[in-house]
């Protein structure tokens, strides 16, 4: 008996734990909930119903009881002189206001209690509130929404945001902030070791800008030299026939997107494959190289090697042709959804040499270049955006963009610093592809020379 309440208890606290699954940190995974909550719905009409009919019943046993009662107190004597009227008073108290009494004592309410207290072992807790609650004001900040706009939900495109007003006073803010960057000496050192408070309030005002789609650092003698062009990866057999559509989206660093890369239904695929398993994103601690959760990054991810299905394999294999990369050494597909404001602030993807060797264990060295999959348009924000650089890239559906973040000297390009924005409406999914240093010795740099 008692190895059954230990299990019994070791059960619910394995299910309470597991409820708690941070719903906020992942759209797809809250998309079960509504779900959830149909259920109930369903649930507490079917207790509506039956309590609209057991009120149904005493209702018509009262009319009934009302109109006998009326016509037998006119002539008690004369109405109990009648046998059966006698007997019927007799078996109704004894036996039906009994009956009448059970019927109102009935609880109709234990299936839906039952089906709530199961389904509330999956709801969102405290964290996950108070998590939509701070993605609610980070998006207030970083898109410059009022607080009407928030309340009523009319969330417009941040590309018309009144900010656009406020775009002179922001300038000049960050023009104080580079006078002071100029002069420091150390300049480039303090770019090594982002995130100490005095580098924080400059970058973030720089990567909200960008969000907002302000402040794009691009001339018009620069733009004129990014091009579109169809793309075969010097006359790759899988692509001389049908060469992929590349086309530039910034020159230094150099950043390309290739347009209609993967299908609708590879996609959904690989959605499908990663949700079961998404689990909230971390990061590499920069002074312990522990991986660990952060308030800065707000999505969900999951991990899917190109054994699992053909798929993922096919994707593998078309990231190899295009960008002549060797992918053997690279991490498994990873694949992302962004939660309610979902966001990864400023970072590199590359390991920087003040820092413990995040990829040590790998043996596989750096990530030499970043392969971003957007798998879903996003209606309002989720920009790219690379604060150094001063570039965004928007997403989607269907398009892949892709850069190196080292030099080929080995060094880290520190140019490459990039972050994810806020969603401010809509569902974004995204997958990534690191690809390491090794096996790339004898590769070249698939032709993406940058523009002077």
């Amino acid at each position: 008996m008692a190895v059954c309440c230990w299990l019994l208890v070791h059960g619910l606290l394995f299910t309470s734990s597991f409820a708690h699954n941070e719903f906020f940190t992942s759209i797809g995974q809250m998309t079960d909930l509504l779900f959830t909550e149909k259920d109930l719905v369903r649930s507490l009409k079917d207790y509506i119903r039956a309590e609209e009919n057991k009120l149904e019943q005493i209702k018509k046993w009262a009319d009934k009881l009302d109109v006998l009662s009326a016509v037998a107190t006119q002539d008690p004597e004369g109405f109990l002189g009648h046998p059966v009227n006698a007997f019927k008073l007799m078996k109704r108290l004894n036996t039906e206001w009994g009956e009448l009494e059970s019927l109102v004592l009935t609880d109709m309410s234990d299936v839906f209690i039952s089906n709530l207290t199961i389904q509330r072992q999956h709801f969102p807790d405290d964290n996950d509130q108070t998590g939509a609650a701070k993605a609610l004001m980070r998006l207030q900040d970083t898109y410059r929404l009022d607080t009407n706009t928030i309340s009523t939900g009319q969330l417009p495109d941040p590309a018309h945001q009144r900010a656009n007003g406020n775009l002179k006073y922001f300038e000049y803010q960050l023009s104080k902030q580079k006078k002071v960057e100029e002069g420091d000496a150390e300049g480039r050192q303090k770019r090594e070791t982002r995130g100490q408070a005095d580098d924080y309030l400059p970058e973030r005002k720089t990567y909200e800008r960008l969000c907002r789609g302000e402040g794009v650092r691009m001339t018009p003698r620069r733009q004129s030299r990014l091009f579109c062009r169809y793309f075969d990866n010097d006359r790759h057999p899988r692509y001389v026939i049908g060469p992929v559509k590349q086309e530039d989206e910034w020159d230094r660093p150099r950043i390309v997107r290739y347009h209609n890369i993967v299908s609708d239904k590879e996609m959904e695929k690989v959605k499908e494959l990663a949700k079961p398993r998404l689990r909230r994103a971390t990061i590499s601690n920069p002074v312990t190289g522990v991986l660990e959760t952060a308030h800065y990054r707000i999505s969900k991810s999951a991990w899917l090697g190109a054994y699992e299905h053909p798929v993922v394999d096919k994707i593998n294999q078309r990231i190899e042709d295009i960008t002549g990369l060797d992918v053997t050494t690279a991490e498994d597909l990873q694949v992302a959804n962004y939660g309610v404001g979902g966001q990864y602030e400023p970072h590199f993807d590359f390991g920087r040499k003040n820092e413990p060797d995040a990829f040590e264990e790998l043996g596989t060295g750096n990530r030499i270049a970043t392969w971003l999959l957007y798998m879903s348009d996003v209606q309002a924000g989720g920009a790219t955006v690379f604060t150094d650089a001063g570039a965004a890239v928007w997403p989607k559906k269907g398009t892949a963009v892709f850069w190196y973040n080292l030099h080929p000297s080995g060094e880290g390009d520190y140019r490459t610093r990039h972050a994810a924005c806020p969603v401010l409406v809509g569902n974004k999914w995204v997958s990534n592809k690191w690809i390491h240093e090794r096996g790339q010795e004898f590769r070249r740099r698939c032709g993406l020379q940058e523009t002077d």
